[in-house]
């Protein structure tokens, strides 16, 4: 039988896995609405593409669920798992279309309180996303993943396959290039 939802709250990821895996639904979405809210972010950041990174976020849930009767708690993180699929499913679609342009690329909506905040706000979203991409794939992934998204270095050394020196270093470096880039617009977006 299936737990109440709002007691799902409590239980571990893993523990929510699992109580999948023995066909409890309400584990399963209670293990989305964790999920799928981050990996949202983390996928439209990447491909700057709405409906690709809900493509994304689905093929990865898609893949947690055919995977949760063979999961082995404690030997990964859920969210780990999930991140580095969904990193490695942006990065396929990228490559994919290394030849779109970023004029081509659809932007996306940020909502506010106002007017005048949501115009600010887009126009700094806007000059970030700009700067994201001028940042090379690695760095663009940890910048996003710590910044962005508040993971830490050891759960980005395990979704990108790296160690942690190697993300401190990619975070860093990522950090100083977005300064850089954005130096010159700081009057601008009233930074």
């Amino acid at each position: 039988m299936d737990m109440a939802f709002d007691q799902m709250s409590e239980i571990s990821d893993d523990a929510l896995l699992v109580l999948y895996a023995n066909g409890d639904r309400a584990a399963a979405a209670s293990l989305t609405t964790r999920l799928a809210p981050r990996l949202l972010g983390f996928s439209s950041r990447l491909l700057h593409d709405a409906a690709e990174a809900e493509d994304v976020v689905q093929e990865t849930m898609l893949r947690l669920w055919r995977m949760a009767p063979d999961w082995r708690p404690g030997e990964a993180k859920v969210s780990t798992w999930a991140f580095r699929v969904a990193k490695n499913l942006c990065t396929d679609r990228l490559r994919k279309r290394r030849g779109v342009g970023l004029d081509e690329a659809p932007e996306l909506e940020d909502e506010g309180p106002s007017v005048e905040a949501r115009l600010i706000a887009k126009d700094r979203i806007a000059a970030l996303d700009w700067a994201l991409m001028q940042l090379p794939d690695r760095q663009k992934q940890a910048v996003v993943l710590r910044h962005i998204e508040g993971l830490a270095n050891p759960e980005i050394s395990e979704i990108l396959d790296i160690s942690v020196e190697a993300v401190e270093s990619l975070t860093a470096r990522g950090k100083r290039a977005l300064a850089n880039h954005l130096a010159s617009r700081k009057e601008e977006l009233g930074l």
